[in-house]
């Protein structure tokens, strides 16, 4: 009810107490997420978004960690120059969050840490990048470049962020490094070793607003399918051929990644169209504007292993896979 804590009215909340519910890593959160120049506030409902905070956190590095499971460091790095442009992007933004970070730090603006910590792992990472580079961890060859790039860019990530958290996460960020890739790390704790270097990713201005387009793009494409799927034209948004409606200005830029729209959205196939009919089925962009999109379901078949359609050739039959994943079989002798 805004009111202060005092012994003589009983209304305070135990550090203890809630160390025994949440544990210490809760209380230690929520101690950096408040902006101590202004009153602290503490509730239960508080405590419970803070919560959710860490457990996204925390699955975050349980997905770094769990997809790194055959990653070698000294043989399996492949070198930054020679990442794809979405592994570099994401590298890019890990250097301007840990500027920010290792900035409040030193200014011990911690809330700036909590805010933007949590942020980049929910939005930058599980919403966009994590999500695109499922298919690659998942479907390419084991030794494939692009399936090792990707583990390159997890592992990278991995070691900067356990060690940005390590300050404020002490207890998770040690429990963190004791399950790190072989070969990782010589110190033994994740307290022995300094704050993370910048990342030497080479990532001009125009590139980053390629791809901070392409994000805002890939959010409005994201609101068009799950519209399609309350309408129940479409399951998972790998059922759906996308079309789009650009501005000149926005196509230009589009055009250029034609090839890799399909797994930037996350759908079977993508068309860049000069002018969608008008229809109510349209999705029509606020902040993108110009921007029509349309979802339809793809009317090809589903390949059992990477789960987009493809339209099927005469000879094949319901179980055979698209021809990506049969190359990619074809590569490690399957």
């Amino acid at each position: 009810k805004g009111k202060k804590m005092s012994k003589s009215a009983g209304n305070v909340i135990a550090p203890q107490k809630i160390i025994d519910q949440y544990g210490a890593e809760i209380l230690r959160l929520w101690v950096a997420s408040e902006n101590y120049r202004e009153d602290i506030r503490v509730s239960n409902e508080i405590l419970k978004r803070v919560t959710d905070s860490y457990r996204k956190i925390r699955n975050t590095f349980r997905y770094l960690l769990g997809n790194l499971h055959d990653f070698n460091p000294i043989q399996d790095n492949v070198p930054l120059d020679s990442l794809p442009e979405i592994d570099r992007y994401i590298l890019s933004r890990f250097n301007l969050l840990r500027e920010k970070i290792l900035l409040a730090f030193e200014t011990y603006e911690f809330h700036t840490f909590y805010h933007s910590f949590s942020n980049f792992c929910v939005v930058e990472l599980s919403a966009f990048y994590l999500d695109i580079l499922k298919d690659r961890v998942y479907t390419y060859p084991v030794n494939s470049l692009g399936r090792r790039a990707g583990q390159t860019t997890l592992y990278i990530l991995l070691m900067g962020m356990v060690r940005l958290i390590a300050p404020v996460l002490s207890f998770t960020a040690e429990e963190i490094w004791r399950y790190l890739p072989k070969g990782s790390a010589v110190e033994k704790s994740v307290h022995h070793s300094s704050s993370p270097e910048r990342e030497g990713v080479k990532f001009g201005e125009e590139l980053t607003r390629n791809w901070e387009l392409l994000v805002q793009l890939k959010g409005e494409v994201s609101k068009a399918s799950e519209a399609s799927r309350r309408d129940k034209v479409i399951g998972h948004s790998l059922d759906s051929i996308v079309k789009l409606e650009l501005p000149d200005s926005i196509k230009k830029i589009v055009r250029k990644y034609s090839e890799e729209l399909k797994y930037i959205f996350i759908v079977s196939k993508v068309e860049l169209v000069d002018y969608l009919v008008d229809d109510e089925k349209n999705y029509v962009s606020d902040s993108l504007p110009g921007v029509k999109i349309f979802t339809e379901r793809h009317p090809g078949q589903k390949c059992e292993r990477c789960w987009h359609y493809f339209v099927a050739e005469p000879k094949e039959n319901d179980s055979v896979n698209c021809q990506r994943c049969l190359g990619h079989l074809k590569t490690v002798g399957e």
